[in-house]
């Protein structure tokens, strides 16, 4: 069986961009997002949205391009994949962490805010994707 580790998020980044570099010079982007979830609150009844966070690494031009064109509240859109690592804090204690590493980064809406452009995960079709002649347009 093989195994897979994808990841495809949209959401809002509740924090601008940090930028750093690796002693190679390699760019690395640090990005935290937040998703919605909807959910029906169990005592009201009522419809509202949970909110996860997810933080996110971007290495490279891409990093680079996150940090100059992204700010707080920016709608993008995620595919990559998990990553757990574990490492020893200052105090001694063990530390571990789950994260994105991001394969692409697409930035939704405009600067501005406004939500107008669409994410379709690589590989997938749009919803509106033309998959040639309808039933009724074949000649036989």
């Amino acid at each position: 069986m093989a195994n897979v580790n994808r990841v495809v998020l949209v959401g809002n980044l509740t924090r601008d961009p940090e930028l750093r570099h690796t002693a190679g010079g390699t760019a690395v982007c640090k990005l935290r997002i937040a998703v919605n979830t909807r959910q029906k609150d169990q005592a009201t009844g009522e419809w509202g949205d949970k909110p996860n966070y997810f933080d996110v690494t971007v290495w490279g031009n891409q990093g680079e391009s996150c940090a100059q064109f992204l700010a707080k509240g920016r709608p993008v859109a995620i595919d990559g994949r998990l990553d757990w690592r574990e490492w020893d804090a200052q105090d001694g204690t063990k530390r571990q962490a789950v994260e994105i590493i991001a394969d692409n980064v697409q930035f939704l809406g405009s600067r501005e805010g406004g939500e107008s452009s669409s994410f379709v995960p690589q590989g997938a079709a749009p919803a509106n994707a033309d998959f040639g002649p309808a039933d009724d347009d074949i000649p036989f």
